[in-house]
């Protein structure tokens, strides 16, 4: 009897991978492909589209490769970066521009154009009015990428999350979708009537023409073309939401820490978005048509945690992997605060004037100071916003952690003593990848019981209610001094930052 298998796409901000489940949740096969995104000025992110989609196209024929012959391949499910926007021909399926990275912010002096709100704008999509959601990246591409606009004059321009794109491409142009997790994240989307918002295509200048169908996150999506297969796509959804299915996350007031490129904390609240004033309300997913199956987050996001780490490596040679964090941190006897805020400040201060700042350098200050600074400021950034769901009365024991930096045992550590919460780490580090494939399971109407295996990581307060506060009240203390000051001196326009 031919084997059979669920292929999982699993495009991130950094790499672009492909796994080859089988229906009962084993990993079987999987593949990788590096992706690096281009910072061409400070504030701006992008990929070469075409590299982008090649990455994801490699690593799935790697994949495909490695099936058995006769193996069969009963669906398909993706998971992917949300915000990043790539434009193309529909003729062609030609790239037309960068794929503008959801860290990119060139679009912020447009945003000022956009007559609603930003009370407005959150009453109808749980988020706020940000350049790095995607509608005003597309409003700027529209008026400054030639070829975008030669070809949105011509009907020829389809444009979407990344998600989209690969589909679109495996099918041969036949199938241009989105899910409503991806969709919300355009800015353009009623989180309520689940459709493209007249109000906010009108705002933004966009043509609803030119965006893709939304469907629900689980079920028949349309086909793609794998390795001469005909392969029924039965998943598509945000990669934070794919992670918290992937982590049994499914209940009112489960919550999950998936450290990333950013670091994204989800609390789920069930059938209706709960608002949290700083906080997002995220969709989840929905399964089927229909509000019966449909679930809310209220999501908090860092925009730079891995990133920060990362820059500390490339820019400085601090250190040669992210492995060595952990020991570095564990060498430091000098606290340093650092205020993480490349790409800006997101939930809960949605502040795109900070500086990156260290503050609390003296003689004795080290590497090993600066790396721990970092890490720490990460885990202040999270527990920001974690407070505020506390406040708000949500009883969270319990945070599912998974993510690339959850391998730190200082962040972990660190993040427990700041919260008061216990952090369980994932054994398991495909969260995502298990929650698609979990998803497109039960797109094709089975019931799989997969589970992630929990690991005996487990993380909690070392430190009491009182220091907590003290370190607390001195973050916010730095955080409001930081802000004031990077204001203050964007307005003398003395330092090379846009």
């Amino acid at each position: 009897m031919a084997e059979k298998f669920i292929i999982v796409l699993d495009q991130g901000s950094s790499s672009s991978r492909a796994l080859a489940f089988s229906p009962e949740g084993e990993i079987r096969y999987k593949a990788q492909r590096k992706l690096e995104a281009a910072y061409p000025r400070p504030g701006l992110a992008e990929y070469d589209a075409e590299k982008l989609y090649a990455s994801q196209a490699d690593s799935l024929a790697d994949v495909m490769a490695k099936l058995p012959p006769d193996a069969e391949v009963i669906a398909l499910g993706i998971a992917a970066q949300r915000s990043t926007t790539v434009f193309w021909d529909k003729a062609t399926g030609a790239p037309l521009a960068p794929a503008l990275s959801w860290q990119d912010g060139r679009a912020l002096d447009l945003l000022g154009r956009v007559q609603l709100s930003n009370t407005a704008i959150h009453d109808i999509t749980g988020l706020y009015k940000t350049p790095y959601y995607s509608a005003s990246k597309m409003a700027w591409a529209l008026e400054n990428f030639p070829e975008v606009k030669a070809a949105a004059a011509s009907g020829r321009l389809q444009m979407g999350p990344v998600a989209t794109y690969v589909v679109w491409r495996l099918s041969g142009g036949k199938v241009f979708v989105t899910d409503p997790s991806q969709a919300q994240r355009t800015l353009l989307f009623n989180l309520r009537r689940l459709r493209w918002e007249p109000k906010l295509l009108a705002a933004f200048g966009i043509d609803k023409a030119l965006l893709p169908e939304i469907r629900p996150s689980v079920g028949r999506l349309g086909h793609v073309e794998l390795a001469g297969r005909r392969v029924p796509v039965t998943a598509m959804l945000g990669d934070q939401q794919a992670a918290m299915l992937g982590l049994g996350l499914e209940a009112p007031n489960a919550a999950a820490l998936n450290y990333g490129t950013g670091a994204f904390l989800l609390v789920n609240t069930g059938r209706k978005p709960l608002k949290i004033r700083g906080l997002l309300n995220s969709f989840g997913w929905q399964e089927g048509k229909g509000r019966k199956n449909i679930r809310y987050f209220t999501e908090s996001t860092v925009n730079s945690a891995g990133t920060a780490l990362e820059w500390l490596r490339q820019k400085f040679g601090l250190f040669d992997d992210i492995g060595e964090v952990d020991g570095m941190c564990r060498k430091s006897r000098n606290r340093l605060h650092c205020l993480p805020a490349i790409g800006g400040l997101g939930a809960p201060y949605w502040d795109f004037s900070a500086f990156t700042t260290f503050s609390g350098f003296s003689p004795h200050s080290d590497k090993y100071d600066v790396v721990r600074g970092v890490t720490e400021g990460i885990a202040y950034m999270v527990a920001d916003a974690f407070d505020l769901v506390k406040k708000k009365g949500l009883k969270i024991e319990e945070l599912k952690v998974s993510g690339g930096l959850s391998r730190i045992d200082w962040l972990l550590q660190f993040q427990a003593d700041i919260t008061g919460a216990r952090l369980t780490a994932l054994e398991e580090s495909e969260a995502t990848a298990m929650g698609a494939g979990l998803a497109a399971a039960r797109g094709l109407g089975l019931a799989p019981q997969w589970t992630s295996k929990v690991s005996t990581r487990v993380f909690t307060p070392a430190i009491g209610e009182e220091e907590r506060q003290n370190l607390i009240k001195g973050w916010r203390i730095f955080v409001r001094n930081v802000r004031r000051t990077s204001r203050d001196l964007r307005k003398l326009s003395i330092l090379p930052h846009p």
